[in-house]
């Protein structure tokens, strides 16, 4: 994958779409031109969005899920808080504490 962009909230939700694509790709044994005939999405487009060298868009993502028939995109909003009260992602802050849970 490329590399880590920190802190920013939309880089590391980026990264975890990444890794939520390539994840999914793997386990359906699903390569880059398969998928971009199934989602009619760029070959280009999905190699990119693998190594982290773009943002990928609302339209590529859903193109993207409705191709591979899994969610992509992350529960940010449960991800745990960083010493800032952020949402930081597990996966690059694990350090960070729990997020609150709403009281039922």
């Amino acid at each position: 994958m490329g590399a880590v962009m920190g802190e920013h909230l939309g880089a590391q939700v980026a990264q975890a779409v990444s890794r939520a694509l390539a994840e999914a790709m793997e386990e359906q044994e699903m390569s880059a031109n398969a998928l971009a005939k199934a989602s009619d999405v760029n070959r280009q487009a999905i190699a990119h969005v693998l190594a982290g060298k773009v943002w990928p868009d609302l339209l590529t993502v859903a193109s993207l899920e409705g191709a591979l028939g899994v969610p992509l995109w992350p529960n940010h909003t449960a991800w745990p808080r960083d010493d800032r009260g952020r949402p930081c992602d597990p996966d690059i802050c694990p350090a960070a504490v729990p997020a609150a849970t709403p009281d039922p």
